[in-house]
């Protein structure tokens, strides 16, 4: 008779995946929480850190939600002044979203205790193993887009 613990499988990829994009999230949403903004709108915030004045779809593209949610996400930003709206010169009909200067502040405040968050993650790593985890990560993503 077999036993049934012995050759149990190991949980899917996915599964484990989306286990750490939870408590990340989780984490990120306390660390954050005190500034008044969910960790969705600090992603949209770093997003725009690295390519500032993206459209709205594009911005909702790499932020990982909706065009109907980017919309509200926007608005939310822009009332508290971490982010401003601009009308592109290439295109008048078209606005772009620009990461202000209290956005800019924002996210230095938090970069400090999201970099500790980081480092908790992958301290059980070592320098080569994170570095393999994030190539494996990104083609991981790359394989899926």
């Amino acid at each position: 008779m077999l036993d049934t613990q012995a050759v149990k499988a190991p949980p899917s990829l996915l599964y484990m995946v989306k286990q750490v994009e939870l408590v990340v999230r989780s984490k990120l949403d306390e660390l954050v929480k005190p500034s008044g903004i969910t960790a969705l709108q600090y992603t949209a915030l770093t997003v725009l850190q690295r390519h500032d004045q993206l459209s709205a779809a594009q911005l909702a593209r790499d932020s990982f939600v909706t065009a109907q949610s980017i919309a509200d996400l926007v608005r939310s930003l822009e009332n508290r002044g971490l982010v401003r709206r601009e009308r592109n010169p290439r295109n008048r009909r078209e606005l772009l979203i620009l990461l202000s200067e209290a956005g800019r502040a924002l996210l230095a405040q938090h970069e400090g205790p999201v970099r500790e968050l980081e480092e908790r993650m992958v301290r059980e790593l070592t320098a080569h193993q994170t570095e393999q985890f994030r190539q494996a990560l990104t083609k991981a993503w790359h394989a899926l887009s």
